[in-house]
C-alpha cells in the first residue's frame, strides 16, 4: 500500500463501496474528495457527511458563507468550487456574492449586517481559532447556541477537508468553480 494521499479508484472493496454509496453522487460519480477519504475506513465513516443534512440549524445560504468563506480562507479551490457548483444557486448567492467569499471583505457592499457579522465570525475562527470579542455579543444574539456550534463545527470540518484536499493535490472537480480573477 501506498503512503500517498490520493482517491481511490474502483473497483471498491465491499466494505468501502457500502460506505460510499451513502455519499452524494451523480449518476454514480464519487467526488475524488470521498474517494481520498476512503483511504482510512475510520476518517470515511467519521468525517464530514453528518453536517450537510436538512435538519441544519443554518439556513442553506447561511451554511454556504460559511463553508465558501473556510475554504477560501484556506485556498482550497477543489472544495471551494464543487460547493459553488453544487450549492450557491440554491443557496440565492449572486455572482458577486460567490467572488466576495473568496476575494472579498466583510465589508463588502454585497452582504447584509448579519452576513458581514458571519464572515467576520468565520474569518476570526479561521485566523484565531475563536470569536473576538468585538463580535462575540453580536455572534451570540444573531444564533441560537444550536446555530452557534453548527458555524464552528462546519468551520472546523471545512478546516479538515481542506487539509485533505490540498494536501492529496486534488484537481478541481470537472463541473467544478475555478476561483475568480483577483
Amino acid at each position: 500500500m501506498s503512503n500517498i494521499l490520493k482517491p481511490l479508484k474502483p473497483p471498491h472493496d465491499p466494505e468501502i463501496a457500502a460506505v460510499l454509496g451513502g455519499y452524494p453522487q451523480q449518476n454514480g460519480y464519487i467526488l475524488s474528495l470521498f474517494r481520498t477519504f476512503a483511504n482510512s475506513m475510520r476518517f470515511l465513516t467519521k468525517a464530514v457527511p453528518n453536517l450537510l443534512d436538512k435538519d441544519s440549524p443554518l439556513p442553506l445560504r447561511e451554511r454556504e458563507i460559511v463553508i465558501l468563506r473556510t475554504t477560501a480562507n484556506l485556498n482550497c479551490e477543489y472544495e471551494w468550487g464543487v460547493h459553488v457548483a453544487i450549492f450557491a444557486k440554491a443557496a440565492g448567492l449572486s455572482d458577486a456574492q460567490v467572488s466576495a467569499t473568496q476575494n472579498g471583505s466583510a465589508n463588502d457592499a454585497v452582504w447584509s449586517n448579519a452576513e458581514s457579522l458571519l464572515i467576520r465570525c468565520v474569518d476570526n475562527l479561521c485566523d484565531r481559532g475563536n470569536i473576538a470579542n468585538v463580535q462575540l455579543a453580536d455572534f451570540q444574539k444573531r444564533w441560537s447556541l444550536d446555530a452557534q456550534l453548527e458555524i464552528m463545527a462546519l468551520c472546523g470540518t471545512y478546516h479538515t477537508v481542506s487539509f485533505v484536499a490540498n494536501s492529496a493535490r486534488l484537481a478541481n472537480e470537472g463541473f467544478g468553480t475555478p476561483f475568480p480573477s483577483r
